[in-house]
């Protein structure tokens, strides 16, 4: 029986946008948690070493490399149905990463044997990132190009993610320091039984997302499946010599171990070196606002002027700049670096802001040169890049954690928590000045450029018509 043709979608609206805002929000409850909060659990609650923690998480993204490439390619060869190429993906796999999420943080195993309780970090940590997490965020980030061809609508849709996951931070950031944490001699402390609760609620929050996701958004246009024979290194060759792939790779990574090692040395800088964690609730609180109420009503704006690349390699300087005064000037005061941390995330929040859209402007500079769109292919490809980011920044704060002397015994000792603090700027410095350098000098993709691009592909569609 053939297949029926799905009724013409409505145009593209705000139901698109905010729909593609939950998706993000559901994927960042389980994201973030992990990137923000996991560390310090399994160090402080499973008594697992900072740098074997960090290992692991960087060891079980070079499992990425095949889970992301594989999944694109799947969602690449699949075939459209009446709900979509991509969407269907999303109510399939949100149930499988809620419940591996919940699995990474069973405190009741916190007394188990040792090898039991590094496997148990291992083994869910993969279940959920490499193998559930990847099969929902990778059609999630492709369908982007399905949703409309315009560039511009596009950077709204990336806004719009960015709103969704700042939410998601706003929500975690704020919230699991002032629930997560009891007082101990007077010293805040992880609580084990709690962290599992919130892991709870935050799998039952990221389903419910993930559904509103798949019922607002409308895939406009078709992506039909790729029935080219997969040649492994022609595609690799092909992702070797496109520079703006290359280039964002790089972007991304670099950003990545910023970002993420901001956020992850939140949960040490403010508890142990500042003794706040009402502090790090508040950091996280203005840092959050700052994007929605800042980057996310510019971004497409400044975009739109002067171009993402442009916008992007200015903006994360900036950051640099900011957490080099804070290095320098060492504040005594936690509020104070709360002003710094929140200034550091607008300058790699308009980056991250419009990201989302760059990646389409990849995909479409692909396509204008070889004539076969990959969305998969180039989406899954840079969701490694990112994740090999993430297992960096893990493996990297795991590592310097370790050699500056971190232990649950010595988590107050004033030569540790000075170590801390100093990690807490210079690895944004260095990341954030990379990231901008890479926009400038190795990404290609600037304003006229994307508008060439956008311009080809909309005449090229014109004339199949």
């Amino acid at each position: 029986m053939a297949r029926s043709r799905p009724a013409t979608p409505r145009p593209f609206g705000m139901a698109d946008k905010v729909g593609y805002m939950f998706g993000d929000f559901g994927n960042d409850f389980t994201f973030l948690l992990s990137s923000s909060f996991m560390l310090k659990y399994y160090t402080d609650i499973m008594d697992i070493s900072p740098g074997l923690v960090g290992t692991l998480m960087m060891l079980a993204r070079f499992l990425d490399a095949f889970t992301d490439v594989t999944m694109g390619q799947i969602v690449d060869r699949s075939h459209p149905t009446r709900n979509g190429k991509f969407r269907p993906w999303i109510r399939r796999m949100c149930g499988p990463v809620a419940v591996s999420s919940f699995l990474i943080y069973q405190s009741g195993f916190a007394g188990a044997p040792y090898p039991f309780r590094v496997f148990w970090m291992f083994f869910t940590y993969l279940l959920w990132g490499s193998f559930f997490y990847t099969a929902i965020n990778i059609p999630y980030g492709s369908m982007a190009s399905a949703i409309s061809p315009q560039p511009r609508d596009r950077a709204d849709l990336s806004t719009w993610r960015t709103v969704g996951s700042t939410l998601a931070g706003l929500v975690i950031g704020v919230g699991v320091p002032l629930a997560a944490y009891v007082t101990v001699d007077g010293n805040p402390v992880m609580s084990g039984s709690r962290m599992t609760a919130i892991a709870g609620v935050f799998s039952v929050l990221a389903v419910v997302c993930h559904l509103l996701c798949f019922h607002l958004v409308r895939e406009r246009v078709e992506v039909p499946a790729n029935r080219e024979k997969l040649d492994i290194p022609k595609m690799l060759r092909s992702l070797a010599t496109n520079r703006a792939l290359l280039g964002i790779i790089a972007a991304a990574i670099l950003l990545l171990l910023a970002m993420l090692s901001m956020q992850g040395m939140a949960g040490y800088v403010f508890p142990n070196f500042y003794r706040s964690t009402r502090a790090q609730s508040v950091a996280s609180l203005t840092g959050s606002l700052a994007v929605l109420v800042i980057c996310a009503p510019l971004a497409t704006r400044l975009a739109e002027r002067f171009g993402k690349k442009e916008l992007s390699a200015v903006s994360c300087l900036f950051g640099a700049l900011v957490y080099l005064v804070c290095l320098l000037l060492r504040p005594e005061n936690a509020y104070v670096y709360v002003a710094f941390y929140t200034l550091a995330f607008v300058g790699l929040g308009f980056f991250n802001t419009v990201i989302w859209a760059m990646i389409t402007d990849v995909i479409d500079d692909a396509e204008v040169r070889s004539g076969v769109r990959e969305d998969g292919a180039i989406y899954s490809v840079y969701s490694f890049a990112r994740k090999l980011g993430q297992g960096f920044s893990s493996g990297m704060v795991g590592g310097l954690l370790t050699v500056i002397g971190y232990t649950e015994a010595t988590q107050f000792d004033p030569a540790v928590t000075e170590g801390i603090f100093r990690i807490s700027c210079i690895v944004p410095i260095v990341g954030l000045t990379c990231v901008g350098l890479v926009l400038l000098f190795l990404y290609p993709l600037d304003r006229r450029r994307v508008a060439e691009n956008a311009a080809e592909l909309a005449h090229r569609r014109e004339a199949k018509n």
